[in-house]
C-alpha cells in the first residue's frame, strides 16, 4: 500500500483542509494509525502536526461524541 500524499505528490498538508485531515482520525477524534491509513512517517508526521493545528484553531475536535 502506497502514502496517499506521495501517490498524489503532495508536498505540504495544511490544517485548514478539515475534510481531507477527517480521514486520518478516526470517530472518537483519535489520529489513526499509520499502519491502517497505509501514510509514511514523514506524512504522519505532517498530519498528526495539521490535526493538533486544526484542534488548537477549533476546526477540528478534541474528542469525539
Amino acid at each position: 500500500m502506497q502514502c496517499f500524499f506521495c501517490s498524489q505528490n503532495l508536498k505540504h498538508i495544511d490544517y485548514k483542509e478539515t475534510d481531507l485531515l477527517k480521514r486520518f482520525i478516526s470517530a472518537q477524534a483519535k489520529i489513526i494509525d499509520p499502519k491502517w491509513t497505509g501514510t509514511c512517517a514523514k506524512h504522519q508526521r505532517m498530519i498528526s502536526q495539521a490535526v493538533k493545528r486544526a484542534r488548537i484553531m477549533a476546526l477540528l475536535p478534541f474528542v469525539g461524541r
